[in-house]
């Protein structure tokens, strides 16, 4: 029945044919902004949710091409420079610690050689004093093997002289300290070149052949014949100039490399002040503490080894005068070792063939300078004249001083009464 009815309401309405139109109310147009999701690399989206922010855009960060282009403007020879510095650095600890060592060694050899000597001389005194049937054949073999035990050691520690090894290792230290600085400057200043490596090489291996660490084969001469000053820089490599070309023209103005006139003459008179009077001095000091160490160094194993045999012939028949030399001879020798090695006269000779050496050194770095032709390749004047003044413990004024008292000096003919160095 129903679908009846519906079947005629459609026939019904669609024969009327009624138009109707439903109004409905026009709903106001709302716009939906849907925000844009912001594409971050995960580890920005980590950052953000522990509450850092980073605020370098993408364009900024370094990427591994320009970490590998970074790297490659590194100049081979700054890489070669650091290379270096790591081995100086390596050398200082090493001359630091050998240094102590053998300072060690020093203290232990005075203090157990002194003993050794004086119980065999207290020894041998005891053996004097004893009486007729008293038996000295325990206390006579004791003296012997300690008189003989000491003489062995003096030989010993006064072939190597310990404390001429300790100043020798305490120079090496301070001069690889004063290498590894310069490498530092010349690292932090501007991009190094292939010389300024060539030149450190060579500072370095000429520092390991006048301070040698071994012992045996390479040890320094501990007795030589003279004094010869300490080297401990390579040779200089700049040509030398003709003799002839000595003619150099000069503005008076400072434009030329700092170089003037004036400043060519005050650089040799302090040459020759230095060549004159300090190089000279420190070697007559130091020949005399050669000759008193090698007279010291013969006398300490000679008197332990009369004391040694002293002590054998120690007995009745002899009387006590074997025993008189032998306790004697030990005291000498106790007395010879102590001022030979606790006042370490081998330090002392050291100190002034390093002197020396100084002072060689500076006199070489200026005439070299001047024997330079060309002013443009020598080393600037006025920098020079600084650290001459700086090494020589002197301001400008007085280093300008000293070159015109010398200059005086050698036109009236009487020597100069005054040292170039204040230092030392």
């Amino acid at each position: 029945m129903a679908s009846l009815q519906a079947s005629n309401l459609v026939l019904s309405s669609s024969s009327k044919q009624i138009h109707a139109a439903i109004s409905v109310p026009k709903l106001p147009s709302i716009r939906f902004s849907v925000p844009k999701v912001p594409t971050r690399v995960l580890s920005d989206e980590l950052n953000a949710r522990d509450g850092f922010i980073s605020t370098v855009p993408i364009e900024k960060y370094i990427t591994r091409t320009t970490l590998v282009q970074e790297s490659s403007s590194f100049s081979m020879a700054t890489i070669q420079l650091y290379a270096l510095l790591e081995a100086v650095a390596d050398r200082v600890e090493m001359h630091s610690n050998i240094g102590e060592q053998r300072e060690n060694w020093n203290t232990l050899l005075l203090n157990s050689i002194n003993m050794i000597t004086l119980t065999a001389a207290t020894m041998a005194g005891v053996t004097a004093t004893g009486g007729a049937g008293v038996s000295i054949w325990g206390l006579k073999l004791a003296s012997t093997l300690l008189f003989s035990t000491a003489t062995g050691l003096l030989v010993m520690m006064n072939k190597i002289q310990p404390s001429q090894l300790v100043e020798e290792q305490r120079n090496a230290t301070r001069l690889f300290k004063q290498l590894q600085s310069q490498i530092r400057t010349q690292l932090a200043v501007g991009s190094p070149s292939k010389e300024d490596v060539k030149d450190a090489m060579e500072k370095v291996l000429a520092l390991d052949k006048a301070y040698p660490l071994p012992l045996l084969g390479v040890m320094l001469e501990k007795f030589p014949a003279s004094l010869e000053p300490a080297v401990w820089w390579p040779k200089n490599q700049s040509p030398k100039t003709n003799k002839s070309q000595e003619t150099k023209h000069f503005n008076r103005k400072v434009e030329n490399n700092g170089w003037t006139e004036e400043l060519e003459t005050e650089m040799r008179e302090i040459a020759e002040v230095i060549k004159r009077k300090d190089s000279e001095d420190y070697e007559r000091l130091g020949n005399k503490a050669l000759k008193i160490n090698k007279v010291l160094a013969k006398s300490g194993p000679l008197l332990t080894g009369i004391a040694a045999l002293g002590s054998a012939f120690m007995g009745s028949s002899n009387g006590p005068w074997a025993a008189i030399v032998a306790a004697v001879a030990g005291a000498l020798a106790s007395a010879v070792n102590t001022f030979e090695h606790g006042c370490q006269v081998g330090m002392v000779f050291e100190m002034y063939r390093n002197n020396t050496g100084f002072f060689k050194l500076v006199q070489e770095s200026i005439e070299s300078n001047l024997d330079e032709n060309d002013v443009e390749k020598r080393e600037n004047g006025e920098l020079l004249e600084m650290k001459v003044a700086l090494q020589l413990g002197r301001s400008l004024s007085q280093l300008r001083d000293l070159a015109k008292k010398s200059s005086y000096s050698r036109i009236e003919g009487s020597p100069i009464d005054e040292f170039a160095s204040k230092l030392f």
